[in-house]
């Protein structure tokens, strides 16, 4: 149907994918080749949370201060909105192909830099760097596959772009866990990533242009040749004028009148669909999806786990598991509907928040309390706070943590981790002379709930993946008016972003203002009130032509019965 993007798709369609590319190669290859976009997108995400507990080890500046820390993670997410912006002008004065080559080279570049940094200042400027890279291709790869594949399989092959960073996700912590042993850590596993950049690259510059974009250039010849490699001979003739007629209309269209800020609120219908639109997206970021990707190795070191590799591997399940979200979310997506999928995501997504909550709580307050005599055993190494203090007696590991003139770490009982351990100095020499990396903690007190809180991390990405973590993107593509979808989701895409960018930079400084406890609480009201605006504000857009929407947008009203099927609904999927 004209104007409508089928992200999700059934078990037909699917088999229907695989058959027609396995009878065309080219088209598997051009989908392939833009994919390494989605990839490269989602290991940037993931690689990261790895990385960065070896980097804090490095250096020391680093360890010391959170909003370094916090910096070279959110630093990528500024420049994925730049990345973004300046992508979407590139894409249409430049093409989508070039506008992936250039992401490539962004990428690459980032990638040499962080590899090779000598400090945290450097390894900033890469992280700017692979942003931008990332940023641009997180918007040009599923158009560039769009562009490019048979209309009867377009909804399979972008939807799997989804996957593809999901996938990458897992992917970089099967990396970071590899490479814990090597020397130079996570040189390796920022540098890596320049790899399947170079692949893309390479594959990139054997592969034509979106045919789409060489139509709306003047160059149909060009066109032309590549429609009639994608498309069977039968079809690739009504193809050709079906484009022909599009890129007509929409060229008509856009010189008709010039969209800006006060016409799109002005105008009823898109400004109903902004408020949703822009609202989910904003809401995805803010009950705290990335502060579970980013940091999700230091949210396990936090419950208890002290060792880098432990938390890694404990890590990988939460990074599985979102990529198995993902498939999920193709199935059910069109057979159970945005909104209730939406819901059914939130109201996990809130259990699970508030388990975590409570397991950090108790983490917090049950945590081993100093021992003088634990203490004494490394005389030369006691935490000057612990030292000086009043009463020593009543310090526990948490505020042995907290202590920071100079930092201070808490060496468990080599007997029993939860029995009274030593507050020593932080330091490299300290954690070899305490009983192994496994008894040295740093960032959070050894718990008998640990356990507790992998299992409310992986609840949450269970809850998050199917609905929150897709349904928002599906939803920005169906809701808007044809003639101003272009400008609505770059807002949207743009809104994600700059709340992307706004949970990475102040989640560790969160934890360390007012507790990992209370940090993780905040998230859980806020995905509550997220379901609340899910209800009045989000309409269900399965099946619905756009002209349908606009009617529904047109005169909104509350309705709390979602689980019903609508009639007018049906009635318009038998027509069609």
């Amino acid at each position: 149907m004209e104007g409508v993007v089928h992200t999700g798709s059934d078990a037909s369609a699917f088999r229907e994918c695989f058959s027609l590319t396995w009878k065309n190669p080219y088209v598997l290859r051009l989908a392939f080749s833009a994919g390494i976009g989605g990839l490269l997108f989602g290991y940037d995400t993931g690689v990261i949370s790895g990385a960065l507990l070896y980097i804090r080890d490095d250096f020391k500046s680093v360890d010391r201060h959170t909003v370094l820390q916090e910096s070279i993670v959110s630093m990528a997410v500024a420049g994925a909105i730049i990345g973004a912006a300046i992508g979407g002008w590139m894409n249409d004065r430049f093409g989508r192909r070039t506008a992936i080559l250039i992401a490539d080279f962004l990428f690459f570049v980032g990638a040499v830099i962080m590899a090779s940094a000598p400090g945290a200042p450097l390894l900033i400027v890469g992280r700017v760097f692979v942003g931008l890279g990332v940023g641009m291709a997180s918007m040009t790869s599923p158009l560039y596959i769009s562009e490019a594949s048979p209309a009867k399989i377009r909804g399979a092959l972008v939807s799997t772009n989804g996957f593809l960073i999901t996938g990458g996700q897992f992917l970089s912590y099967l990396i970071n866990l590899a490479f814990t042993k090597a020397p130079g850590t996570w040189r390796w596993m920022l540098g890596i990533a320049g790899l399947p950049a170079l692949v893309q690259f390479v594959l990139m510059l054997l592969l034509p242009e979106s045919p789409r974009w060489l139509y709306r250039k003047g160059r149909e010849e060009e066109a032309k040749v590549i429609l009639r490699k994608i498309y069977p001979a039968e079809d690739v003739e009504k193809e050709i004028q079906d484009l022909k007629e599009s890129v007509e209309a929409e060229i008509k269209e856009e010189g008709s009148a010039k969209i800006n800020i006060m016409k799109l609120l002005k105008t009823k219908t898109v400004r109903r669909g902004l408020i949703a639109g822009v609202g989910l997206q904003v809401f995805q970021q803010f009950v705290g999806i990335n502060t579970v990707m980013y940091y999700s190795p230091t949210i396990v070191q936090l419950a208890g786990f002290a060792s880098n590799r432990t938390a890694l591997l404990l890590s990988l399940i939460t990074a599985g598991l979102n990529a198995l979200g993902s498939i999920v979310s193709i199935y059910f997506i069109d057979r159970t509907g945005r909104k209730k999928l939406l819901l059914i995501s939130l109201f996990g997504v809130a259990i699970s928040l508030g388990l975590l909550a409570g397991v950090f709580h108790e983490t917090t307050t049950h945590a081993p309390m100093i021992s003088q005599v634990e203490t004494s055993h490394f005389s030369n190494y006691t935490c000057p706070d612990y030292s000086s203090a009043r009463n020593p007696g009543s310090w526990d590991c948490m505020k042995c943590l907290k202590a920071s003139s100079p930092d201070c770490g808490f060496c468990a009982s080599p007997t029993n981790k939860l029995l009274p351990g030593a507050c020593l100095l932080s330091n490299d020499t300290v954690k070899d002379l305490c009983h192994g990396e496994s008894r040295w903690y740093t960032r959070g007190c050894p718990s008998n709930f640990g356990w507790l809180a992998l299992i409310g991390l992986a609840l949450y990405i269970i809850s998050f993946s199917p609905g929150m973590g897709t349904a928002p993107w599906i939803v920005n593509s169906e809701i808007y008016p044809l003639r101003f979808r272009g400008v609505c989701g770059g807002i949207a895409a743009t809104a994600n972003w700059i709340s992307n960018l706004i949970v990475a930079q102040s989640f560790l400084s969160l934890t360390e203002a007012i507790g990992t406890s209370w940090t993780f609480l905040i998230f859980g009201v806020i995905s509550v009130v997220a379901l609340l605006f899910v209800i009045v504000y989000v309409p269900e857009t399965k099946g619905l032509p756009i002209e349908e929407i606009e009617k529904m947008l047109e005169t909104r009203t509350l309705h709390f019965r979602f689980w019903e099927r609508s009639h007018r609904s049906d009635e318009k999927s038998q027509a069609v």
